[in-house]
């Protein structure tokens, strides 16, 4: 079974947790049977190039096996690693249908069956914040993970509300953007050491993993690595200089589902404990995250989603949640239905 076509869908959804629209690229691939796969990425395309950026590709996919996924993987057009994860995770959206089975029984079986989350909170006022993050942890969402802006005064004083909201119920991840210099960044670890903070995450802004090393033995505050993790590799280079004990896994930033599950294995091996974060979705993205958590035993952290996620989608059937976990959908393949008449809705352009 073969490619035959590859089409790019730019879609824009106004959510209320968020100021800026949701952003993201849809891909579909189809075969020469009628069969057909999704992905999601987050690439910085214009909708006035799509059709450009697709008839330079299809000559390229167009004929290849679809099974042949570690072969797409290296094709020098696809080396942006965003569009490599979208093309593999609709490759193997496709492989599941062909197979009649669900992602994870591709990738050693259902580990877990429901996937705990950390809900990232929404940026905004701090009364606005706690709010939600109290909300949500009656909701059963008792990870969450709140952006720091890197104004210490004013992060500290976010940090107090949360907790103050949402009391002792909830595990509390602190992501610093690497927005801190070393400086900073001490300080505020020293600040919040009775705040019951899980880990600090990419608390500097060179994301310089032997800079982090140094500040990890500088404080009490377990540190956590993200933005620099762009491979196995990076994930071997955290290990070797001890720059935190917990790493977070984006399949965007990595290049894909193989390498993701690279990164965990190596993470596992070191006693590393490892979870999968990512940017804001459209429930596409979301569903071949819960595949890899599925399957992946060394995902055991709560992985990331966005508050409004929980609830905005394009999906014809919405991700079950229950007591703050999503449950591994069950039908081939990814096991979603994109909503096409939601897509077209949301199309940009």
């Amino acid at each position: 079974m073969t490619i035959r076509d590859v089409e790019f869908y730019l879609v824009q959804v106004e959510c209320e947790a968020r100021e800026a629209p949701l952003r993201s690229l849809l891909v579909r691939l189809s075969t020469d049977q009628g069969l057909e796969g999704w992905g999601e990425a987050h690439l910085g395309w214009r909708s006035s190039e799509l059709a450009a950026r697709r008839d330079a590709l299809l000559p390229i996919l167009a004929g290849r096996s679809i099974f042949d996924v570690e072969d797409l993987l290296e094709l020098e057009p696809l080396q942006p690693a965003p569009l490599r994860a979208a093309l593999e995770m609709a490759s193997w959206d496709l492989i599941g249908w062909i197979t009649r089975q669900p992602l994870c029984h591709l990738f050693g079986g259902r580990y877990r069956s429901r996937i705990p989350l950390a809900v990232r909170l929404p940026d905004g006022k701090a009364d606005r914040v706690a709010r939600l993050a109290r909300e949500l942890a009656d909701r059963g969402f008792h990870s969450q993970v709140l952006t720091l802006q890197g104004r210490l005064e004013s992060d500290l004083q976010m940090v107090a509300a949360v907790r103050e909201g949402a009391g002792e119920r909830i595990e509390l991840r602190l992501d610093a953007a690497q927005r801190y210099d070393m400086e900073t960044a001490r300080d505020l670890c020293a600040e919040i050491e009775s705040a019951g903070v899980q880990f600090v995450v990419d608390p500097l802004r060179d994301g310089d993993l032997d800079q982090i090393a140094s500040l990890r033995r500088q404080v009490e505050v377990p540190l956590g690595v993200w933005r620099s993790i762009r491979g196995p590799a990076d994930v071997l280079a955290l290990v070797r200089c001890g720059a935190a004990p917990f790493a977070v896994v984006d399949l965007q930033r990595v290049g894909g589902i193989a390498p993701a599950r690279q990164c965990a294995a190596i993470a596992r091996a070191a006693g590393l404990a490892a979870s999968l974060g990512g940017g804001p979705s459209t429930g596409v993205g979301v569903a071949a995250m819960l595949h890899v958590a599925a399957s992946t035993p060394a995902f055991a952290g709560c992985n990331e989603c966005a508050s409004y996620q929980l609830e905005d989608d394009l999906l014809a059937n919405p991700l079950e949640v229950l007591d703050g976990m999503l449950t591994v959908p069950q039908g081939a393949g990814l096991g979603v239905e994109v909503d096409r008449a939601r897509l077209e809705t949301y199309q940009v352009g």
